[in-house]
């Protein structure tokens, strides 16, 4: 068999690759040789990642609940290796800033339509008799969750809304202590930090400090401004951010709403949830007002914020 210009060209090439980092080529044409053709299930650990799952009851739901969350996690993964292309882009420019931030919005929307698996997809009475032996866990505890907020906003638009004016100007640690999801992790009947929120803060205080740190003027939000002021904005970055101000805080917390409601609704006393979160004032985003990009809204749409979604959660009960 004749050797082609085309593989002449590569061989070339690789020649020079090697060359540069003092390598042999010849080494590597013998590994190559020898080397078995890649499949599918090794390329993505298939047989590792279908045996992460381990339930720790009989009831067959549970397996259901395990992979969404995985699944979740993985996604949550997608969002943030865009955030980290965002924040770490040289020259960043609107077109490739809106781009990226489509792809979280894709990511939010898919795990948003995907939530009636975790509506509707599991029995109610096996769900109230494995979640007992998930405590103190909780989906409180995503971490990865809580980096996407910090890449998306100011910190300041963390906090409590009613401390965001009291700490507008204050160091990160401050504001860290006044963290809107901290009051949704607190014991309803002593108002004391549950094991769910001390477990979360031990391991992930010092990530969550240091980022929020890093990213006081690479935010999106700060990064929207500078554009702003710089008047490299877009039309499409701005349709792309309002979009996922509305996926990140007020579709998917309320996709957990609707879920909590069907399985921890229970007049007249709410089941609590399995970390003690306090479900009923953290996930409506009336109550919380938190919003990453405040002045692409309306005052009107401002002050209305979440409160048609939860009323048609309500009204469909």
């Amino acid at each position: 068999m004749s050797i082609t210009p085309e593989i002449e060209s590569r061989l070339a090439l690789l020649q020079e690759k090697y060359e540069a980092m003092g390598q042999d080529m010849v080494s590597y044409l013998d590994g190559l040789l020898h080397a078995d053709f890649l499949t599918y299930w090794d390329y993505i650990h298939l047989d590792t990642l279908l045996s992460l799952q381990s339930p720790k009851t009989p009831f067959p739901d549970e397996e259901i609940f395990i992979m969404y969350h995985q699944i979740t996690e993985l996604y949550f993964k997608l969002a943030l290796h865009e955030c980290k292309q965002i924040t770490e882009k040289e020259n960043l420019t609107a077109d490739f800033f809106a781009a990226r931030v489509r792809r979280i919005n894709r990511y939010f929307e898919a795990l948003t339509q995907s939530f009636e698996i975790m509506v509707d997809g599991m029995e109610k009475d096996q769900f109230l008799q494995f979640r007992m032996s998930l405590l103190p866990a909780s989906g409180f505890q995503s971490g990865q969750y809580r980096l996407i907020e910090i890449y998306a906003t100011d910190f300041i638009n963390l906090v409590a809304k009613d401390k965001r004016g009291e700490l507008a100007s204050a160091p990160v640690e401050d504001q860290f202590e006044y963290l809107y999801w901290k009051f949704g992790a607190t014991e309803l009947s002593t108002g004391k930090k549950t094991l769910t929120l001390r477990q979360f803060e031990k391991k992930y205080s010092k990530q969550f400090i240091e980022l929020a740190k890093a990213c006081t003027q690479l935010n999106f939000n700060a990064l929207l401004q500078q554009m702003q002021y710089e008047q490299r904005s877009a039309k499409a970055l701005e349709d792309e951010l309002r979009r996922l101000d509305v996926n990140v805080n007020v579709n998917w917390p309320l996709s957990h709403y609707k879920s909590a409601v069907r399985y921890l609704d229970r007049k007249p006393d709410d089941i609590k949830a399995t970390g003690g979160t306090n479900w009923q004032k953290y996930l409506p985003p009336r109550f919380q007002k938190r919003i990453f990009y405040p002045s692409l809204w309306t005052a009107e749409q401002l002050d209305n914020w979440g409160k048609a979604w939860v009323e048609d959660v309500l009204n469909s009960k």
